[in-house]
C-alpha cells in the first residue's frame, strides 16, 4: 500500500490534518488510529465523562513511574485510544489560553505564525460557537462550542463564592480577558460531544482518497537514507504490514510521539543503543521537556443530596435520549475560574479551577459515600521538566512516564500548589456554600493546623491531563521539530499536536492542539 500521506494517530490533531489534507482529492491519506470507533453512549452523552476515564476500551491507561516528591506514588495518566483520541473523553472545556503563551511561542521558535495574531484567525475559522461571531469567535467552523445546557445549583454557588472572595464574573474564558470565574463553554453540538473526530473527521469519511484503519498499532517510521518512506504497523496481533507513503506525520500525542521517534531510531543515543535499537538519527532532545498541570481537589460533603453523586442514571439517560436536556449534558467539570495569585511573576494568570458538583478522588475511579463536591486548582505555568523514555524494543509496551513533578530546585511550584489549595480551601469557605456545606475531606488532616498544605501536595496531587512538550519545536538545533514541526534530521517526518508545544499554554490543552494542527495543515497542503 502506498499513499502520499500517512497520519499516525487520529487523534484531537490527526483528525483535524485528515480532513484538510485529503481536502485535496489528489492527495492519499491514510489515518492510523491505534484504538477503535467512537460510537458509544458514554462518548456521545457528555455525563458520560464519569464512564471514561477507568475505560480500558477506549483508553491507554497510562501509569508514570514512581514520583519522589509526591510519596513516590505512581500516578494514574489517562490518554485516549479512540477516534478523536482525548478529545473523545476530556472534560470538554473549551479553553485557549492567552495572547501571551503564542507571542512567547513565536519568540523562542523565531517564527511569527505562531504568534497570537497569527493563532487567532485560525481558532476563529474553526469554531461554531452558539453565541455568534465577534472579534474573538467564529460560527462558520466545524467544531461545535456551546454553553453548558444543564448546570447544577451548587456551581452557582461556587461562581458566587468565587464573587465574594474576589474574582470577578467571567461570561467568557476566552475573551479579552481570562481572570474570573463563570462556566466553560463546552465541545459539544447539540446536546452531544463534539470530539475531533466528531467535527472533522465523521464528515469526510466518504471521502475516496482517505483511509483509516482503526486497531491498529504503529510500530515505526520506517526511515531509508534520512528520510521517511512509510510505516510498520500490525493489526489486531496479525503479522507487521509495511505501508509506503511520501511523508509520514506523527499525531500521537505528548507520550505516544516520543515513543514512536524513540523506536524508529530518532532520540538519545545513548538511551537507543541501551534498549537495543539501531540510532538512525542522534536526537537527544526526544521526549525531553516534559510538562503538565498539577492538580490538587479540595474535597467537601454536602448536606443535601443535590449533587451528582448518586443520579438515577435510568432517568437522566432517558431525558437526555429523548430531549438532549439535564443532566445528561454536564461535562461535570461546569464551572471554573482563573487568577493571578500573589506569587504571579507575569500578566498571565497562574492557577485555574475546575468545579464538579460531586466528591470526585483519584480521577473518579471510585466512589467516595455520600454527597459533595470537588474543587479542582492547578499550577498554570510550571518550572518542572520531565521526560518520556522507552521501557524496551516492544512497541507494545507502555514506555516510561517521568513527569518529575515538583523537582524544581527553587521550590517554586510546590510554593504555588500549597497556593492553590489555600485558595480553593477560602473559595469553598464562603457563605454561598451555607446552604449546603458539610464536613471537609480533603484537605482535612493532612493540612497542618497552621495552614502547611505539604503534605496534602505530596499525598493526594495529580495530573489534571495537559501533558505537553516532549517534542519541542525551536529555532535551534537541540529541538526536536523546527518551527514548520519538521523532525530534524529526517526528510518528510513531521510531528503535528501537543508534544510540539514549548511550553504549556495557561489553560486546557485540547483547543491549542486544534490550531496547531490547522496551521500545520496549511504548511502541509502548500507542499503537496
Amino acid at each position: 500500500m502506498e499513499f502520499d500521506t500517512v497520519i499516525v494517530g487520529a487523534g484531537s490533531a490527526g483528525c483535524v490534518l485528515a480532513n484538510r489534507l485529503s481536502a485535496d482529492p489528489a492527495h492519499r491519506v491514510l489515518l492510523i488510529e491505534a484504538g477503535g470507533s467512537d460510537w458509544h453512549p458514554y462518548i456521545r452523552m457528555p455525563a458520560g465523562i464519569a464512564k471514561l476515564a477507568g475505560h480500558k476500551r477506549f483508553n491507554w491507561g497510562f501509569t508514570t513511574e514512581p514520583e519522589p516528591q509526591l510519596h513516590y506514588r505512581r500516578l494514574w495518566w489517562p490518554r485516549g485510544r479512540v477516534l478523536g483520541g482525548s478529545s473523545a473523553i476530556n472534560a470538554m472545556c473549551y479553553v485557549r489560553g492567552v495572547p501571551q503563551d503564542y507571542d512567547r511561542w513565536a519568540e523562542l521558535t523565531g517564527e511569527s505564525a505562531w504568534s497570537w495574531d497569527a493563532a487567532l484567525p485560525l481558532f476563529r475559522a474553526m469554531e461554531c460557537n452558539t453565541r455568534g461571531a465577534d472579534a474573538w469567535h467564529g460560527d462558520q467552523g466545524e467544531l461545535g462550542v456551546s454553553d453548558l445546557r444543564h448546570h447544577n445549583v451548587l456551581t452557582d454557588a461556587f461562581m458566587a463564592a468565587g464573587e465574594s472572595f474576589g474574582l470577578n464574573r467571567n461570561a467568557d474564558f476566552n475573551g479579552p480577558t481570562q481572570e474570573g470565574v463563570g462556566l466553560y463553554q463546552v465541545t459539544q453540538k447539540n446536546g452531544l460531544r463534539h470530539s475531533s473526530a466528531a467535527a472533522f473527521l465523521a464528515p469526510v469519511r466518504g471521502r475516496n482518497n482517505l483511509s483509516v484503519l482503526t486497531q491498529t498499532l504503529t510500530e515505526r517510521v520506517l526511515i531509508e537514507r534520512n528520510r521517511a518512506v512509510g510505516v510498520q504497523v500490525r493489526t489486531h496481533g496479525a503479522s507487521p504490514t509495511r505501508i509506503e507513503a511520501g511523508r509520514v506525520v506523527l499525531s500521537g500525542g505528548t507520550i505516544n510521539s516520543p515513543q514512536l521517534l524513540l523506536l524508529s531510531g530518532v532520540g538519545p543515543a545513548d538511551h537507543l543503543r541501551d534498549i537495543g535499537i539501531p540510532v538512525v538519527r542522534d536526537l537527544p532532545a526526544v521526549g525531553e521537556n516534559l510538562q503538565d498541570h498539577l492538580d490538587i481537589c479540595t474535597l467537601n460533603a454536602a448536606t443535601q443530596p443535590v449533587t451528582y453523586d448518586h443520579v438515577n442514571v435510568v432517568l437522566a439517560g432517558l431525558q437526555f435520549w429523548l430531549t438532549r436536556q439535564g443532566v445528561g449534558t454536564s461535562n461535570a467539570a461546569e464551572g471554573g475560574g482563573f487568577m493571578r495569585s500573589r506569587y504571579a511573576t507575569d500578566a498571565r494568570c497562574d492557577l485555574q479551577f475546575h468545579f464538579v458538583p460531586a466528591l470526585l478522588d483519584d480521577h473518579g475511579r471510585g466512589r467516595l459515600p455520600g454527597y459533595g463536591y470537588t474543587l479542582h486548582a492547578c499550577v498554570l505555568h510550571p518550572r518542572s521538566r520531565g521526560r518520556i523514555r522507552l521501557r524496551s524494543a516492544d512497541p507494545a509496551a507502555h514506555p516510561l512516564i517521568q513527569p518529575n513533578y515538583l523537582s524544581d530546585a527553587d521550590g517554586f511550584d510546590l510554593q504555588r500548589m500549597c497556593e492553590a489549595a489555600r485558595v480553593s480551601r477560602e473559595i469553598l469557605a464562603q457563605p454561598a456554600f451555607d446552604p449546603w456545606r458539610g464536613a471537609e475531606i480533603f484537605p482535612g488532616t493532612l493540612a497542618s493546623p497552621d495552614g502547611d498544605f505539604t503534605e496534602f501536595i505530596r499525598s493526594k496531587a495529580e495530573t489534571v491531563y495537559h501533558p505537553v512538550g516532549t517534542c519541542r519545536m525551536g529555532a535551534d538545533e537541540a529541538s526536536v521539530v523546527d518551527p514548520q514541526l519538521r523532525v530534524r534530521g529526517i526528510e518528510g517526518l513531521y510531528v503535528v499536536d501537543a508534544a510540539i508545544m514549548p511550553e504549556v499554554p495557561t489553560g486546557n490543552t485540547n483547543a491549542p492542539t486544534l490550531m496547531i494542527a490547522e496551521r500545520a495543515s496549511a504548511w502541509l497542503l502548500a507542499d503537496n
